[in-house]
């Protein structure tokens, strides 16, 4: 029987890191824990598997990068994605709608300083423009991208620019644009991952992206800190995929409770060296469905 892509790679010790720079940047978030990293290796998945996928679902969709290069390089033909979080949820909702362009014309007309951002941020949004624009904007001016509660604005910045070092109007509205041409692929809702999971589950013609910005381990508390949703049924979550009748591919921190929920589930484990913000080699878990060879 044919293998995947993940059950081919043997010495992941030789793999190597992929340069985050040489892969196309489509999300305008810069989110903690984002994938980028991790694309080519899942568009390499997605071909190798036995049959074509038309469908990706990602029910935890946060930055977004994997699922929307699968759909940008030709992959998939659809994407069903799902986030839970209303501040993000509303950038992808005017993104893949109508009001794709009014956002871009906020992001272009915004006289960025750190006193207009204060004001901007201190307002209560009147339309889900004004809710997905302030988001953006928070995502770019706050420490690491980190939209929980308790982050702040940064300080000192990138290159001496202070609050405006990560704020590329020009470039953010040209991956708005972007995505927006895709729309008529894109099915998006902001709501329950799980109920996504089990709507597709009995599609063979589908395949899931999985990575819930959430912590398994006992030892690593990371999400907390990070999101604003930060709790999950890991094992609820392993269930459902074993009951899948599509591929899937989750992703997590590499954790000895991860490891063990997949060896419980028969769930192939691939560890994948990454960089972290630090410059630092780690590596984090890939899981994927067992399939006898």
């Amino acid at each position: 029987m044919q293998t995947s892509y993940f059950q081919e790679v043997h010495d992941f010790a030789k793999l190597k890191i992929v340069n985050v720079a040489s892969v196309a940047q489509l999300s305008p978030f810069r989110y903690p824990g984002g994938k980028t990293w991790l694309v080519p290796h899942v568009l390499q998945w997605l071909k190798s598997l036995p049959v074509r996928p038309r469908t990706l679902v990602d029910p935890f969709l946060g930055g977004g990068s994997v699922p929307l290069s699968a759909l940008d390089q030709g992959r998939v033909d659809q994407l069903v994605l799902r986030e839970i979080d209303e501040d993000v949820a509303a950038v992808w909702t005017c993104i893949f709608s109508g009001a794709n362009e009014r956002l871009s014309e906020r992001i272009l007309s915004f006289p960025i300083g750190r006193e207009s951002v204060v004001a901007e941020l201190a307002a209560q949004p009147e339309t889900n423009v004004d809710r997905a624009f302030r988001t953006i904007l928070r995502n770019r001016t706050y420490r690491g991208g980190i939209l929980a509660k308790g982050a702040s604005l940064m300080k000192a910045g990138e290159n001496g620019r202070g609050i405006a070092s990560r704020w590329y109007p020009n470039t953010l509205v040209r991956r708005i644009r972007r995505l927006g041409l895709l729309s008529g692929q894109v099915k998006f809702e902001c709501g329950d991952g799980f109920d996504l999971i089990e709507t597709y589950a009995d599609k063979n013609s589908t395949a899931f992206f999985i990575d819930p910005p959430y912590t398994a381990g006992n030892g690593k508390r990371a999400g907390t800190r990070l999101y604003a949703h930060n709790q999950l049924d890991h094992e609820k979550l392993f269930s459902l995929m074993a009951h899948c009748a599509g591929d899937f591919l989750m992703t997590y921190d590499d954790d000895p409770v991860v490891e063990s929920l997949a060896d419980r589930f028969g769930f192939q484990v691939t560890r994948i060296p990454m960089k972290n913000t630090h410059h630092e080699k780690k590596f984090e878990i890939v899981i994927s469905k067992g399939r006898s060879v």
